[in-house]
């Protein structure tokens, strides 16, 4: 479509005249695969009038033959090829879209231009508006089955809360043990993006590093790019994928980043086209390369845990109200990533933010997200019952996205969220998604090689209590901190023994219909997960025997070792009666140091 006579006069007037040519269909035409549409229409410019990313609202409605339906929103794209060319302007138009079901689809898409076009969801307001339809701007395609396996995301289809304590995937039906990086927060802050700078900021006492000015190149990890990954304007990108390369190739699965830290602790961050001057007009060119790195990390099995906004700027976009600018922020990032198959939509960190405020952000998520991607928000430790008490059974908001100062703290305050959103008709995902203290986290290997504490107070014991999963923050006294980390290397020992924990409860539990039942066992200071009458597990964190409550039947007892992995052992009792508390002995070895029971009914 193009626009015909002065843009200025057909906007007042609300007058259209078009003419076609077809959308551009590309991508793989296989389930759950990203399906991408571009289509020519008016001539627009980053910073021009009028404004693309206001004054304009594409819409693209899919219909299956079944019936079917699926609306996505849409976004200006410059030239069409921006991530490469850096264009600033152009006549393209973009949506994706991720198909559920196999069989033919057909599109039509709609422009809507006028004064904040892109802002209006009350469909009086809409009506306003000339809608015209892009001419030629319908089409259909035929998707087949998916084509992948392993770790890559488009195998399994897409992750969703299911209204239960574990999130699971749409197409392989496995549940989801969330294991990753929270750390660095400013993932995004990377030289090789275009347009991204730092900006002056103040140090934090105490920093192992301090740097006026940063910005991440990932160095450490150029060699772990591989011949066939992805690259843009001529061979960059290399540290930044090589480091997601590591991270999946350690066994995680998951990836926290802030899409916006203006006035934050990183301050070089930032989807627009300027710092901190119009929050209304976005980069092409930028948000083009950062949808590269996100596309790896879905063939690389990386979630992406994308963090709104930051505590410092809780309140930068409308007083932290839904405006138009927070409205054309979230609007565009469903728009440009919501197809992701693996996605978590986080509405700040360390949020101050109001219950009224939290919970129109986290419906304006859930109406405008066509895959209905779960939403979590994360708070300062302290302010749980103050910030998470009130959202207890919001239909819309999925889970608390847990900061704890003191880790062995972190079973008992799971514990309670999953209990309370359960008894509220809306059960919540628990996940740890930082520790404290803020300056210690998790220590690089060479001054903590064996993180005793945080993989027992903080890993299993999230998982143990019926958790969602962990990310793991770095504190900011150390080496490759929250900010500055280069090199995800730093920590490989807890990668390692996250990844061991992980695969447990993938191998050996059906963690998914197990409750958290500490009561079960004699000891004070273990954790107990059951399915009772069935499968019991046990983690003991100093070795000691214990004696376990059973329901009848007859039990056989096995050993596993959180600290190295491996196959199960037999400890000193191999079998039990159930019908009572009885002891499960004592584990293979080492009874001084943690171990893991797994009682299952023979």
């Amino acid at each position: 479509m193009r626009i015909c006579g002065p843009i200025a006069l057909l906007l007042t007037l609300g007058l259209f005249c078009s003419q076609g040519m077809g959308g551009t269909v590309t991508g793989e035409l296989r389930k759950w695969h990203a399906v991408t549409i571009t289509f020519d229409g008016p001539g627009a410019s980053e910073e021009g009038s009028p404004n693309p990313f206001r004054d304009y609202r594409l819409d693209v409605t899919f219909t299956h033959s079944s019936g079917a339906k699926v609306l996505v929103p849409g976004y200006f794209a410059a030239d069409g090829n921006a991530g490469e060319t850096g264009a600033v302007a152009g006549n393209k138009w973009r949506v994706h879209f991720a198909p559920d079901l196999e069989g033919q689809w057909a599109y039509s898409a709609t422009l809507r231009a006028g004064k904040d076009a892109a802002a209006l969801d009350d469909p009086a307001e809409s009506a306003m508006l000339q809608v015209a339809e892009l001419k030629d701007a319908a089409g259909s395609f035929t998707i087949g089955p998916t084509d992948k396996s392993g770790r890559d995301f488009r195998g399994h289809g897409f992750l969703r809360h299911v209204g239960e304590h574990h999130l699971r995937f749409s197409g392989s039906g496995r549940y989801f043990l969330k294991a990753g990086a929270d750390s660095p927060e400013n993932f995004l802050g990377y030289a090789d993006f275009d347009n991204t700078e730092d900006h002056p900021q103040q140090a934090r006492s105490g920093e192992a590093v301090t740097e006026k000015l940063f910005l991440h190149r990932y160095e450490p990890h150029v060699g772990d790019w591989r011949v066939g990954d992805p690259t843009w304007k001529d061979g960059k990108g290399k540290g930044i994928i090589g480091a997601l390369n590591y991270l999946s190739s350690k066994g995680m699965n998951s990836v926290y980043f802030l899409t916006m830290n203006v006035n934050g602790d990183g301050r070089e961050v930032y989807p627009w086209t300027t710092y901190n001057k119009d929050f209304t007009r976005f980069d092409c060119s930028k948000l083009d390369q950062w949808e590269i790195v996100f596309s790896h990390m879905d063939r690389l099995g990386l979630m992406l845990h994308v963090l709104t906004q930051e505590t410092e700027n809780d309140k930068l976009l409308n007083n932290g109200d839904l405006g138009l600018e927070r409205k054309l922020y979230y609007r565009e990032l469903i728009a440009r990533f919501s197809h992701h198959p693996a996605l978590v939509w986080n509405l700040g960190e360390e949020t101050k933010r109001s219950t009224e405020q939290i919970k129109a952000d986290s419906t304006f998520f859930k109406k405008h997200d066509p895959y209905q991607r779960p939403v979590v928000v994360h708070t300062f430790p302290g302010q749980y019952d103050k910030v998470y008490g009130p959202l207890v059974g919001h239909k819309d908001l999925d889970g608390p996205s847990l900061q704890m100062g003191d880790m062995k703290k972190t079973h008992a305050e799971a514990i309670k969220w999953i209990d309370r959103s359960a008894s509220a008709g809306h059960k919540w995902w628990v996940c740890l998604d930082e520790i404290g203290p803020a300056d210690v986290g998790v220590k690089p290997d060479a001054d903590d090689p064996a993180h005793d504490e945080v993989r027992r107070y903080a890993l299993w014991g999230t998982l143990m209590a019926g958790g969602g999963g962990v990310e793991w923050y770095f504190g900011y006294k150390f080496a490759h901190n929250d900010l500055n980390c280069e090199d995800w290397r730093s920590r490989e020992k807890m990668w390692d023994q996250t990844r061991i924990a992980v695969e447990f409860f993938q191998q050996y539990l059906p963690f998914a219909q197990m409750r958290h039942a500490d009561e079960l066992t004699a000891a004070v200071d273990d954790y107990c997960l059951a399915k009772e009458g069935e499968v019991y597990c046990v983690y003991l964190p100093t070795g000691a025997a214990t004696e376990l409550k059973l329901a009848a039947g007859t039990y056989g007892v096995m050993w596993f070792n959180p600290r190295a992995g491996g196959e199960l052992m037999d400890g000193s009792v191999k079998t039990v009666e159930g019908g009572g508390d009885r002891s499960i002995g004592q584990p293979p070895s080492d009874p001084g140091k943690d171990w893991v029971a797994v009682v299952r009914r023979t």
